[in-house]
């Protein structure tokens, strides 16, 4: 499998876990973070940074590690293995996709419900995920990969509310007025994204593994 590397299109992210602290001081001590925890290192003076600097892990932090997950092909309506096939229909229904949503965008949201029915299986949520790999292809015709509906399809389920005040910060999705996101969540993954020649399925524009770490108990 060839791979290329896009400007700009890596991106390093961090998140916030159930009993991870705050985002403040592990970088500036002498010491790692507390055993069992996730601690992020935030860019200052941001209130809702997609991208971060890294991510501590304290000793002994209980981890899950998904497989490669892509978009399911819920939209029988459209031709088996065609792009059109992996848009979930629960979302989009009839698989018709409002003004402005992408492909990218509707199978990236197709792969995020899916990564949160997988975690959800093993009790973890989206709060817990601390670092993400994205895999992206050209959609049919297009030049380049669709970097921008990913990341609108990754703000409606992560780093979408405000640091400062806690409350969510609205998603577009696609050409319509920013709302509230589908799913309201701190958390900011290390992330990296990068453009694939060919992903393993036919038609799959969009695939994701996530790390999650398991909630200290309090």
């Amino acid at each position: 499998m060839k791979t290329r590397m896009i400007a700009g299109a890596v991106a390093l992210v961090v998140s916030f876990t159930a009993g991870a602290g705050t985002a403040a001081g592990w970088w500036d001590k002498p010491r790692p973070p507390k055993p069992g925890t996730v601690v992020p290192a935030l860019p200052a003076g941001q209130a809702n940074p997609m991208i971060a600097t890294g991510v501590g892990i304290g000793a002994n932090t209980p981890v899950y590690k998904t497989s490669g997950i892509g978009p399911s092909a819920l939209n029988t309506a459209a031709p088996a293995g065609s792009e059109a096939s992996y848009i979930d229909t629960a979302v989009f229904p009839g698989g018709t996709l409002p003004a402005g949503v992408t492909i990218t965008e509707a199978q990236g949201i197709n792969v995020l419900r899916r990564i949160g029915e997988n975690l959800a299986a093993v009790g973890l949520s989206y709060a817990d995920v601390y670092t993400m790999r994205v895999f992206l292809q050209n959609s049919s015709g297009a030049a380049a990969a669709d970097f921008a509906g990913w990341n609108r399809a990754y703000r409606q389920y992560f780093a979408n509310t405000d640091l400062t005040t806690g409350k969510y910060v609205p998603v577009p999705l696609g050409s319509a007025p920013p709302a509230k996101p589908f799913v309201v969540n701190k958390s900011r993954p290390s992330r990296f994204a990068l453009e694939i020649e060919n992903l393993p399925v036919a038609g799959w524009l969009v695939e994701v593994e996530v790390d999650a770490a398991y909630p200290t108990k309090q």
